[in-house]
This record gives C-alpha cells, structure tokens and sequence, in this order.
C-alpha cells in the first residue's frame, strides 16, 4: 500500500526541517499548504506524525520512525534527477511559437530566462497552424487568436494593439504627416495578417487608402524589415516592435493605435498536468511580460 506521494513528499521535507516554513519555502508553496499535505497522510496512515512543544515542531515516535524508512527512497530519487540532468537526457521543455513572436520578443529575451534557469534546455518550434495537444509534442505554446482551442487551457498575455509604422529613411523623402500621404506609399501587408490594413483603416474611417499600392511578404517579419529599410509603411504589432520603437528603427505614425479583438495567449494542454519546468517558464514568461506591459504605461 502506498500513501499519496505529494503529502509523503511534504513529509520528508518537512521531517528534514522540523519545520513547515522551511519545508513550504524549499517546495515553493504556502506553509499551510505543506501542513494540509501533512494531515492528509496522517489521515491516510491512522498515526500522528508531528507534535508541538515549547521548541516547536519535533516528529512523533512512530513519525521518527517512518521518516527514517522513507528518506533513502527520496535521496534516491533526487540522485536520479540530477544525475539524469547533470548529463544532459533529461527531455528539453518543447514549447511552440509564431516566428514574429519569437524573433521580436522572445529570443531577444531568453539570456534573461537562462540565467533563472541554467538546466532547463528549451526546444522551440515556430508554426503558423494552431497548437494540438493531441497529436503535436508540445508542452506549452504561444497563441493568437480568440484564446479557445480545442484541448488547452489558456491565459491572455497580451492585447493586439496595431499602428501604421515606418523608418526615419523613409520619413527623410516622403511626406506622412496626414492619412491621405498614405496614397504616396507603398502599404507593406503580411500575409497571415492580412487583415491589418482593412481593419485599421476601416477604424480611422478611411478605408478607401486600401489600394494596389503596396507589396505583400510572407512574414511579418520580413514586411517589419521592409520598414526599417525605407521600402514603405507597415502595420505594426506595438508590442512586438518595442525595441524597434524606443531605439528609433521603427516611427510609429498618425498616433491611432487599434486594440483587436484577437490576443496573444498561453497555452498548455488540459489532459496533462504541467511540469515544473513548464511552471518555471511561465514564471519567467509572464514577469517579462507584466514588465514589458508597466513599461508601456510609464
């Protein structure tokens, strides 16, 4: 017979410290979180396994005792783990991305992330089609959308706020202080947002500068890069484009962002529980995220 592994494991560490602040602080949860642990297996054992006196919290005879017998098993299995790690097999935390997503924000990024966490080896992949966890081997993925699909469960990280933006080369040779300079240049689209341009146009009530004028890459990374190079005007994902912004590579124009009804989310697989690492990603993820979203407030 074999006791619920989470309350054994906030016993052994809790029986290590005589203490449920100490053993809550190494298993990064609440103290009572590790004294409810503690009860459930208690419960489940039929014995008390801890009492308080004026010293504090010292183990029963019959705790001692069962402490002594469980702790080689959880020497070995912490052993295992990192010996596994330390010789690089342990598998790498997949995680899938779009490819603007991961050359704007996330790669310019993951020094920090490594720093946090030097052993987590991270295996990204960048596709356009939406995440299944049924058939895909991801844990964890970044998608834009409506936040529902089939088989995740999802976060919101950030809005989709778009804006008309170009280079200070092109702002040297062409007028663009009005919309209607617009019909001058060059309209650079994306072809998996290929509805930018409709729908901020339509929001600044001018759709009729939709014309044949314009040049269409596959990416939007590609286009973004066609803007910083002077080719035309691009519609911009403020968020993505930080860096570019606050270096000066990239202008935004005609001060009338749009927030879309599309956003980006996490998201991560409802028929299986995260990993710690994935826990450890999100962690780091959202902190940059919630910084990067502060800053745009300042």
């Amino acid at each position: 017979m074999i006791p619920p592994l989470n309350p054994l494991h906030a016993f052994d560490v809790a029986a290590r410290h005589l203490s449920f602040t100490r053993a809550a602080r190494e298993l990064r949860v609440t103290q009572p979180a590790v004294s409810r642990q503690v009860t459930i297996l208690e419960a489940f054992l039929g014995v008390r396994l801890f009492e308080r006196d004026k010293t504090g919290l010292r183990l029963t005879s019959e705790g001692d005792e069962f402490h002594r017998q469980i702790a080689p098993a959880f020497r070995i299995i912490a052993q295992a783990t990192t010996g596994l790690t330390a010789t690089g097999k342990a598998q790498p935390l997949k995680i899938r991305v779009y490819t603007t997503f991961a050359a704007k924000w996330l790669i310019p990024r993951l020094p920090s992330f490594y720093v946090s966490y030097p052993n987590i080896r991270l295996d990204i992949s960048n596709v356009v089609a939406p995440v299944d966890f049924e058939n895909d081997k991801v844990d964890l993925a970044v998608q834009f959308g409506s936040g529902e699909w089939p088989g995740a469960e999802t976060e919101l990280l950030f809005r989709d706020v778009i804006q008309p933006v170009c280079s200070p080369k092109l702002l040297k040779r062409a007028r663009l202080a009005e919309l209607d300079d617009l019909r001058k240049i060059q309209l650079l689209h994306s072809h998996y947002r290929r509805s930018d341009w409709p729908d901020w146009l339509m929001a600044v009530k001018r759709p009729d500068l939709l014309t044949d004028r314009s040049v269409s890459f596959q990416s939007s990374v590609l286009t973004y890069q066609a803007a910083a190079e002077g080719v035309g005007v691009a519609m911009g994902q403020l968020f993505l484009l930080r860096n570019e912004i606050e270096d000066g590579t990239l202008v935004p124009l005609f001060n009338a962002p749009l927030e879309r009804a599309s956003a980006h989310y996490l998201a991560w697989p409802k028929s299986r529980p995260m990993t710690r690492k994935a826990r450890s990603f999100v962690v780091w993820l959202k902190a940059q995220i919630a910084h990067d979203v502060n800053r745009g407030r300042a």
